[in-house]
């Protein structure tokens, strides 16, 4: 099949829209291979009862996976950043996705716990090449509504994480060697990814024509965007305060995420069928949630939408560990539409204190948020071990306190001055 035909059309719209308006086809097709690859991702924690059964582990070996997983991401991604923000490789986008696929077949004939750390490391290294140029060509075909296109990108890898558990609840039952089917879905991002990649190869030499100068680095619009008015100092701890509501966002969302099934099956004795459709349920609403944040913010502020997503969430974290089944159920959805659309206005909020760096944010950032779910699924794990499951979920239940920062933020207010 031509490139013209494999994805709706895209040649076109790099003519017709320079970067005045969104280009929704390009935004749709990046999402939905978005979902692709957090279908495979979520797949790991999703499969841990079988690998726990398969190779005997303890939940501190399961921690460890998820740590192996996301803290390759984490390693990587602002190195990806760093280096696209010079040198841009729009091929990064399949290489990544391809990275992903030898990790899953790996993972598919794993003879040894060892080997599984190794595939978790491959899944990890994918994502980590993958996340950032898709930030960018998200923001590239936003046409200036950042919040929006990025909310839309992250709708479709918490889709592909919510699809992750339900379809683990049909691998359960056949075995590890199963987990290659999934090869076909890293394939199929492959494809369109490379596609992707050639818009947005495009899209690059039709701007350059059309400016005068080329623009500053990182920024992808086809006008300049207004720099943040803040001394230097005010951008770094502005910074730091997002990575401190990056912490309580991604180490509650570990101890769901990664141990929701097994709390789940110990506390109220349900089955693991019943238990990840609960997962699915959960990361389904995190994904029905992921899209308000970014046009909300888009509209009322960044720092408004902060607010409500961290601090807001915190009297249902605190209800659930108290909870029965059927509350504990809702108490999850609950958690999961507000927390969801946090990250995408954190991740535009930083690009917009330093917009000439979108690739280097947007690494640092993906990598905080696989990094930080990784160091916690570990930490944990062991914390689990060391007492019981229900423990964790009444220490956690905290952690969205520390979103009374949002306080120390500066009002970032879209396409006005900034102060």
């Amino acid at each position: 099949m031509s490139s013209e035909s494999k994805v709706g059309v895209l040649r076109g719209d790099v003519a017709a829209d320079p970067g005045t308006k969104a280009v929704f086809k390009v935004l749709l097709a990046i999402s939905f291979c978005h979902l692709l690859n957090d279908t495979v991702q979520s797949l790991l924690p999703a499969i841990y009862p079988l690998l726990r059964d398969t190779f005997h582990l303890d939940f501190g070996q399961i921690g460890l996976i998820s740590f192996t997983t996301t803290f390759t991401a984490s390693l990587l991604q602002p190195l990806v950043g760093l280096y696209s923000d010079k040198h841009h490789k729009p091929n990064f986008l399949a290489i990544g996705m391809g990275i992903t696929l030898i990790g899953l077949v790996t993972l598919s004939l794993a003879p040894s716990y060892a080997t599984v750390l190794v595939a978790a490391g491959l899944v990890g290294m994918g994502s980590s090449v993958f996340h950032p140029e898709s930030s960018r060509v998200a923001r590239m075909a936003s046409g200036g509504q950042h919040g929006m296109a990025q909310s839309l990108f992250q709708v479709g890898g918490n889709a592909g994480s919510a699809m992750g558990p339900l379809l683990a609840t049909f691998i359960l039952p056949r075995g590890q060697r199963s987990i290659a089917w999934f090869s076909f879905v890293a394939l199929l991002g492959i494809i369109l990814l490379a596609e992707i990649g050639a818009w947005a190869k495009r899209r690059r030499a039709v701007q350059a024509t059309l400016q005068p100068a080329p623009p500053l680095a990182g920024v992808e619009a086809a006008h300049i965007e207004p720099r943040v008015d803040l001394p230097r100092n005010k951008i770094f701890w502005s910074l730091a305060i997002l990575v401190a509501l990056m912490f309580s966002k991604y180490f509650y969302l570990a101890s769901l995420s990664s141990y929701y099934t097994f709390y789940l099956m110990d506390t109220f004795h349900v089955s693991v069928r019943s238990a990840e459709m609960h997962l699915f349920v959960f990361m389904g609403a995190v994904a029905a949630g992921t899209f308000f944040g970014g046009p909300v913010g888009d509209r009322m502020g960044r720092k408004v939408v902060i607010w409500y997503s961290i601090l807001g969430v915190l009297p249902f974290t605190l209800l659930l560990p108290y909870a029965n089944l059927f509350w504990t159920g809702v108490l999850s959805v609950v958690i999961g539409l507000i927390l969801a659309s946090a990250f995408s206005t954190i991740l535009v909020f930083a690009q917009e204190l330093v917009p000439t760096k979108v690739g280097t944010i947007s690494g640092t950032f993906f990598g905080l948020a696989f990094g930080l779910g990784g160091v916690g699924a570990a930490l944990l794990g062991k914390l689990a071990d060391a007492t019981n499951i229900r423990f964790v979920y009444h220490v956690c239940s905290f952690l969205p306190a520390v979103g009374i920062l949002t306080a120390f933020l500066p009002n970032l207010n879209p396409g006005k001055k900034h102060r």
